[in-house]
């Protein structure tokens, strides 16, 4: 039974985008109770994931924005609001999926995202550039590290 899903999310046609897809291809094998999936940038996919079956946890990893050098990798905790109306669920991005996970009952109790600084995430090209390229590593580890603890519990 899957206990925690951990889900590559963005564009592997943008650039530094595919930073989410490109890491969760290279978690190798993972602990019993842990699935992977790549949903890709369409907020529909990965609601479905977590409304297929109750989660005890969620770790979304994605390129983001945070103003940091590019390359940079964090780990956050988000603060998950009940959603406004979302006009297009295609095209919601992961904190509009997640409010929506949580108004519907379906958001998992812990949540992590394991986010990266882009460089370029607009220009088109299946390649992340250097820099991000280089964090996937540093990614790779956050989400072993917090399977391991969480799996721990």
């Amino acid at each position: 039974m899957t206990r925690v899903l951990v889900a590559g999310v963005g564009n592997v046609l943008r650039r530094d985008d595919g930073f989410g897809p490109a890491v969760v291809d290279r978690l190798g094998e993972l602990p019993d109770g842990v699935r992977v999936v790549e949903t890709g940038i369409g907020g529909v996919a990965l609601l479905q994931e977590l409304l297929a079956a109750p989660l005890e946890g969620l770790v979304l990893v994605d390129a983001m924005d945070r103003g940091a050098h590019p390359g940079t990798v964090f780990l956050l905790e988000p603060n998950v609001v009940e959603a406004e109306h979302v006009a297009d669920v295609h095209l919601a991005n992961p904190d509009r999926v997640l409010s929506m996970a949580l108004s519907m009952g379906a958001l998992p109790p812990r949540v992590a995202i394991v986010g990266c600084q882009p460089e370029d995430a607009d220009e088109l090209g299946e390649a992340l550039t250097p820099t991000v390229q280089r964090a996937i590593g540093a990614a790779f580890k956050l989400v072993h590290d917090t399977l391991d603890d969480w799996l721990a519990r």
